[in-house]
């Protein structure tokens, strides 16, 4: 910890996340950059001049090396994730990676592993879980609006928006060996790791799913690109508890709009996006909404520690400076990685996989560095 209180942070990955993220630090008072690491050094010491950080690595584990950092933020690709996070919590500094967890189920668990081994927190990147909307989903859930959950559904489109062949991001995006999975991966996480927290993060039993690559491309860029991942993923999930999970996420489609995520219970439904609680009163269909805006500024002025629970980045910093819980995106990251495993399994066996099925088959994609 800093002396003037702040956390102290490094990034590892100076690319298009990496910059993204330091954006964000840069507006939580409680955190600090103190220094980067990129294996394109020339980059690393551009953006720390620029920025004002003290230090500038090519060698990540430089980087790890200095004391005063308490916490590194992981902004690589997803098959670094899992040895750059385990050799940061080796190296005594807690743990938050972009999504997803890892490139593979197996990777994922061994961060998991290695984090409750050392006591080290493991935190992912999940954006949409700190969405005024999820808070106040959470709050109706808490408060038994919906009665028992049993449906969610998270129904998303791009209707041509795939990485580097539509002319956004680069061709790691597309690249099995280094990203490790398309739309799923890419999109669907925010949406899936959503839903699963407002379900309480349930065990996974089955998973049934198929993915396509059927759109065609701009053919020198699927040449260059090496493009060998799903651009639409479907899948039928069961859940404990009796709840039945859709998904629906596509990079490109023929189709106009989305339907957005949803969840539903016995009592009352929520449509997320577009944010309304349906239900029935007085033997009448009723479908309302909410002055999320009001409720917001209530609660920030109202309720002790709210502030802690509206952004990411302010969260894992109140987290590490001991002003709140940490919500626990790693292990929901995880449920996540196996449910899309099993997407991937059950397109290869054409048949319905068992979450057993896909931690025996699930083998480490993890890129060593």
């Amino acid at each position: 910890m800093a002396e003037n209180g702040k956390v102290k942070i490094g990034i590892i990955g100076t690319g298009q996340i990496g910059k993204v993220h330091m954006r964000r630090w840069a507006k939580i008072a409680g955190a600090e950059i103190v220094g980067v690491a990129d294996i394109d050094e020339a980059e690393a010491k551009r953006v720390a001049e620029e920025q004002g950080f003290a230090h500038a690595f090519k060698d990540y584990h430089d980087l790890l090396a200095l004391d005063e950092i308490q916490a590194v933020d992981v902004c690589v690709h997803n098959n670094l994730h899992a040895p750059i996070s385990i050799a940061a919590m080796q190296a005594g500094k807690e743990v938050y990676t972009e999504k997803p967890l890892a490139g593979s189920y197996t990777d994922a668990a061994r961060m998991m592993a290695k984090s409750e081994e050392l006591g080290r927190k493991l935190y992912m990147q999940a954006g949409s879980v700190f969405k005024p909307e999820t808070l106040a989903a959470k709050r109706l859930i808490d408060d038994g609006q919906l009665g028992r959950l049993y449906y969610a559904k998270s129904s998303h489109y791009r209707r041509r928006g795939r990485c580097f062949v539509d002319g956004y991001g680069t061709a790691s995006f597309v690249q099995k060996k280094v990203a490790a999975g398309g739309a799923l991966y890419d999109m669907g996480i925010y949406a899936i790791t959503r839903l699963l927290y407002l379900l309480g993060n349930p065990k996974v039993l089955t998973i049934s799913g198929s993915t396509y690559q059927e759109i065609p491309m701009y053919e020198d860029r699927r040449k260059q690109s090496n493009f060998d991942v799903e651009e639409l993923a479907i899948a039928v999930v069961r859940l404990e508890g009796g709840i039945t999970f859709f998904i629906e996420e596509a990079w490109a489609i023929h189709l106009a709009g989305t339907d957005g995520s949803k969840i539903v219970g016995s009592k009352g439904g929520l449509s997320l996006d577009d944010f309304a609680f349906h239900t029935t009163t007085s033997d009448m269909e009723m479908d309302a909404t909410f002055n999320l805006g009001a409720a917001m500024t209530r609660w920030g002025r109202c309720i002790p520690g709210t502030a802690a629970y509206l952004d990411r980045e302010g969260h894992w910093a109140a987290v590490l400076r001991g002003e709140a819980e940490l919500i626990p995106t790693a292990a929901i990251g995880l449920n996540m990685m196996l449910i899309a495993e099993g997407v991937y399994l059950s397109q290869e066996l054409g048949r319905e996989v068992t979450a057993e099925e896909v931690r025996e088959h699930s083998k480490s994609t993890a890129l060593e560095v």
